[in-house]
């Protein structure tokens, strides 16, 4: 997964996103994304009450979390093409057209495609997309993916959210953990290769980043 967070981003800049894929995560305005390309709108759980009129301010931003989001999405294509395929493989073994070898092959592809499916499903829904918060500092929405590919945002109280110094991760970690007291979810950010845009709401939240330990240490 290093590999491929480090792979990723090699995909981006002004030509690559000037022509942005179909309902892949586009950005407007401020660098605020406020619309999607495509006629697939973000889901949202629902907004906590006092906070419907409130401004949020970007805080965190991981540019090649739309690339991750196609790359989902095709694996959900390509994994349900595996497995389409093996119903017929079944009947042609029933026939005598297929060998043995040929269906456990089969069988194994489908196999491999539905594990890689459920990892890679485990680990794109709890990466962080972008982070806001809001113009009081008590509210932490975090943008990351479903399922399917699409863009979710997540309410969490900053009151809940365990400080960096906390963690047993390390600064130079590829991914960092973002947890709650309560335990409810948890997320990860990527340093290494996302951007903090706001370092003064990032550490009203999170602590000061020198308070995460260096693994030079």
């Amino acid at each position: 997964m290093a590999a491929l967070l480090h792979a990723v981003p090699k995909f981006q800049g002004p030509a690559a996103w000037g022509r942005p894929l179909l309902r892949l995560w586009c950005c407007t305005g401020q660098g605020d994304p406020k619309r999607w390309v495509g006629r697939r709108s973000p889901t949202s759980q629902e907004k906590p009450p006092g906070t419907e009129t409130e401004k949020f301010h970007i805080i965190y931003r991981f540019y090649a979390i739309r690339v991750l989001g196609f790359v989902s999405r095709l694996k959900l294509a390509q994994t349900a093409v595996t497995v389409a395929a093996m119903p017929p493989g079944l009947y042609w073994y029933s026939q005598g057209l297929l060998t043995l070898n040929s269906l456990c092959l089969v069988s194994g592809i489908c196999s491999f495609a539905l594990a890689m499916l459920c990892w890679m499903s485990y680990f794109f829904r709890r990466l962080v997309g972008i982070m806001y918060v809001n113009e009081s500092g008590t509210m932490l929405r975090v943008a990351h993916l479903t399922f399917w590919g699409w863009r979710q945002d997540t309410y969490c109280a900053v009151s809940d959210m365990i400080p960096l110094s906390e963690s047993k991760d390390q600064v130079r970690d590829v991914l960092i953990r973002i947890q709650q007291y309560s335990g409810k979810q948890t997320f990860y950010l990527t340093l290494r290769y996302g951007r903090i845009l706001d370092r003064d709401r990032f550490s009203q939240v999170f602590g000061p980043l020198s308070t995460l330990k260096n693994s030079n240490s």
